[in-house]
């Protein structure tokens, strides 16, 4: 990241922007840094100004508590400022949630775009294990065990427990566990787990829901569920994709959208 800008309560922003033409901000999901996105922002750089950045609390940006979701929305705002005043947005996973939030408090945004934000109506009782998730997250990181706060997330995106196993003796573990009380703010961005739909509905710009068609079904059916509790929804699929989306695949359809 090589710039910098300030949110509304203080707390600084590490951003980085390339490209010309109209503006689009890429935000990433949980345990993640502006890196996971720059590859994609890069892509759309050929014809867009894209700018990604880190998440309070990740990588090279402060953090201010308490933490809200409002917080967070000032900070898109405070990128949208240093994009020059209207931008489009782009959340992958949970960043998401927090694109489509930002649009809905009245953010000079013109257009959203989400990849598999992860809503959980339409997964086995998944209103009730969002629930217990939250509850065990919050006692994990309010006891400072980091590392268990990273566990939990990582059995709840489905990885065996073997792979958990091996990424604990990882050399990215320490990175993770670094990063750990920020599942607390995604967890907070996704509420209940369940499909914001009266939220949604009062969204006047166009949004577009990707899902790969080689992901859960149930997340190819919350991303058409956001797309249908928009005004202006639109549904995609990308073929062989999964959450873990190819930005080569991605960056056209995205290009497209943001170009209409």
């Amino acid at each position: 990241m090589d710039k910098k800008t300030l949110s509304r309560d203080g707390t600084s922003l590490a951003y980085g922007i390339r490209g010309q033409g109209p503006a689009v901000v890429l935000v990433s999901g949980a345990m993640s840094t502006g890196t996971t996105v720059a590859p994609l922002a890069g892509l759309l750089a050929q014809r867009f100004t894209a700018l990604w950045y880190d998440r309070r609390g990740r990588g090279e940006s402060g953090d201010t508590a308490p933490y809200a979701v409002e917080r967070e929305v000032e900070d898109i705002a405070a990128l949208i400022d240093a994009a020059g005043g209207e931008a489009a947005l782009y959340g992958v996973s949970s960043g998401g949630a927090l694109a489509l939030e930002a649009a809905a408090s009245g953010l000079p945004v013109s257009r959203v775009a989400v990849y598999e934000t992860p809503y959980a109506d339409f997964s086995d009782d998944g209103a009730e294990r969002c629930a217990v998730y939250t509850e065990r997250l919050t006692e994990a990181l309010g006891q400072d065990r980091r590392g268990d706060a990273v566990e939990l997330f990582l059995r709840r995106t489905g990885l065996a427990e073997s792979v958990i196993g091996g990424a604990r003796q990882s050399p990215m573990w320490a990175g993770m566990e670094a990063i750990a009380p920020t599942l607390a703010y995604d967890d907070a961005l996704m509420g209940d787990g369940l499909v914001p739909r009266h939220r949604l509905a009062s969204l006047g710009v166009p949004v577009l829901a990707v899902a790969g068609a080689a992901s859960p079904a149930w997340m190819r059916e919350a991303a058409r569920a956001v797309a249908d509790a928009v005004p202006r929804g639109a549904y995609r699929t990308l073929e062989d994709q999964t959450h873990m989306v190819d930005p080569n695949v991605l960056a056209p359809v995205l290009a497209e959208f943001l170009a209409e």
